[in-house]
This record gives structure tokens, sequence and C-alpha cells, in this order.
């Protein structure tokens, strides 16, 4: 089988291929191994006796719109080069996986079927999950102990916004009934679940009310560079006021003047920066473009205090990724938009 023609950007360097539009990109979801994806889902939705099922379309994140029962997709999966643009500036491309991009799917076709049938709207709805109204926060903190809310994403995503708590209820009751069950028994979360169940038996043979095949922000309608998307992308999850860690600091590290000929714990730090990021994002489900930015924040403190990394690097490692939990647990930033048009 001959290979597929490759577009021209895909041969540019990085700073000439963020000069391009979204729209220079003539990208298409057709043919793309994210359909395979999409096909899975509606499979699942169908024997879930769901009538439903979602449309989807490329743009430059992953978001449901309100009022519209689709799903975007983000354009950096169509593309090899695109996913390494993206690994390379946000350290990380969400849903790049098919096992991450199916958990996704999952989530983002609760916020559809909300939107197909202004479920939220329902009394029984608002009592256990809240008021869609409430305004989107720009970051919340979650209760990792509490049980009120399924885990199925990272950051404990459930805990951000009801709109979320309940597309993340669906897409755990999307799967085994008998697994959910067992998994989330004696939990208070159980009862949104069987709400949802009972919710989606009444809804699954109906028609939605709301069918609209809108594509909103497509790709071929944004005018945007990819250098102004990833400048905004890096800017809304940066960390706006580093921390004060010098107590922390100065627990975990020597000072100079007793140990001066101890390898500086800036330059330990940076030697092991990679895999603390990626150890506390496993941890937290924290971006790792964020936990990377508090790390940098904390070797230049280490720098500026002169300390010095003392003892055991493993035990070493272990202890500052403790800190370095600490000090992003305490605030998730939210990723993904839910964009109202």
């Amino acid at each position: 089988m001959p290979r597929a023609k490759q577009p021209s950007w895909a041969a540019l360097p990085d700073d000439e291929l963020l000069l391009l539009r979204f729209c220079d990109l003539d990208l298409r979801l057709e043919g793309l191994w994210i359909e395979d994806c999409l096909a899975r889902l509606g499979h699942e939705l169908g024997r879930r006796g769901m009538r439903f099922r979602p449309h989807a379309w490329l743009s430059a994140e992953w978001f449901t719109p309100v009022g519209v029962p689709g799903i975007a997709i983000p354009f950096y999966l169509a593309h090899p080069r695109l996913l390494r643009l993206e690994r390379r500036l946000m350290l990380e491309a969400e849903g790049s996986s098919r096992a991450e991009a199916m958990r996704l799917l999952r989530h983002e076709c609760g916020h559809a079927i909300q939107q197909a049938y202004r479920v939220h709207r329902r009394r029984a709805w608002q009592k256990l999950f809240g008021h869609a109204t409430r305004p989107y926060p720009d970051s919340y903190r979650p209760r990792p102990a509490s049980r009120r809310y399924v885990q199925h994403l990272r950051m404990y995503y459930a805990q951000s916004h009801p709109d979320e708590d309940f597309a993340e209820t669906f897409a755990v009751w999307l799967g085994a009934r008998h697994v959910w069950r067992k998994r989330y028994a004696q939990w208070p979360a159980l009862k949104k679940l069987e709400y949802v169940d009972e919710l989606m038996q009444e809804l699954g043979p109906t028609v939605a009310p709301v069918r609209t095949r809108r594509h909103v922000l497509p790709l071929r309608s944004l005018n945007t560079t990819l250098e102004q998307h990833y400048v905004e992308r890096r800017e809304r999850y940066a960390v706006d006021e580093p921390e004060s860690f010098d107590d922390d600091l100065r627990r975990l590290f020597a000072d100079k003047t007793s140990h001066p000929r101890a390898e500086r714990a800036s330059r330990f730090l940076k030697r092991h920066r990679r895999s603390l990021r990626e150890q506390v994002a496993r941890w937290t489900g924290e971006y790792p473009f964020v936990l990377d930015q508090v790390l940098g924040d904390m070797v230049r403190r280490c720098r500026e205090l002169d300390l010095r990394a003392v003892g055991e690097a493993e035990q070493l490692r272990s202890d500052f990724s403790i800190v370095l939990v600490v000090h992003t647990m305490g605030s998730l930033h939210l990723h993904r938009r839910w964009i109202a048009i």
C-alpha cells in the first residue's frame, strides 16, 4: 500500500510551523485513528441501550459546547508532527493513546448527553450534582479522600464543577454495571451512578430534543496561529505567584557552610527534574507543564539560597516528591474548556 502523502508543513522546523494558522493545516477527521475510538464509543452507547450518538470535529482543544451535543477533538491528534509539537511545548499530549482517548471521549459524551437532553434542568439532577449555572472556576481545591464523587479522569475532576461531576459519573456508568457497583459500594457517589442508570434507561430509546450537528470553532475557521495558541495555553496554566518554598527546602537540603563540597541542590533537582515531574504527575494528576513551573521556581530558590544535596539520592528524591505534591495539590488548574456560544 503506498504511503499517504505528507502535508508540506510536516517537514517544517518548529519555529516555522508555529507561524501557520489552524486553517492552514487543512486537516480532516475522516480517516484518522480517533474515528475507531468514536466507533467504539458508539458501540458502548448501543450496548447500554442508548440511541444517542455524539458528532465530532477537529478544533484547537477538547471541549463540548453549551447547546451542542457534540465533541471537539484537538488538532494534534490528527498528525504525528503536531503531536510532537504538543508534547514539546506542553510536556504531554492529552488523549494521544487509544486508552486515554476513550476515557476522554466517554467523559465528553457525558457533556454531550447533558446538552442533548437538557438533563441539568431536572430537579433530581440539581439535587445530586448541583446547578449547572454555577460559574466555572479557574482552579479548584480537591479532596482526594472524598467518596461523594467518582474517579475517572485524573485530578479528581468530578469535584471541579457540577457539569464535570455528571460527565465523570456518566463515563463510569458507561462501563459494566457490576464493576462500578462493586467499585463504589458504600460510597455516597453510588447514589449518583444509580440515578444516571435510571435516567439513561428512561432516555436511552428516545430522540434527543437538541439534535443540532453544528461544529463550534472548527479548525478550518480558526485564523489563530499555532504560536498564539500555545502562548495563550501556557499563560492559562501558568502558576501566578510562586509560593515561598524556603522552609521546606531548608529542611530538605543542607546549608553550604556545613557541606561546602556537596552537590548543589539546584543541580541535583535539574538532573532529576523529568523523573520527579512524571512521578508527581502520576500521583496528583496535575499537568506536567504546571509541575515543571513549580519545579523551576524551586530550582531557582535553591540556587539563590545556595543549598546542597546531602544524603542518599533516592531518599532525597522521595522526600522532595512529597514537598512538590504538597505545593501542587493545594489548587489544581482546570485545563479543558467548556465553551458557551
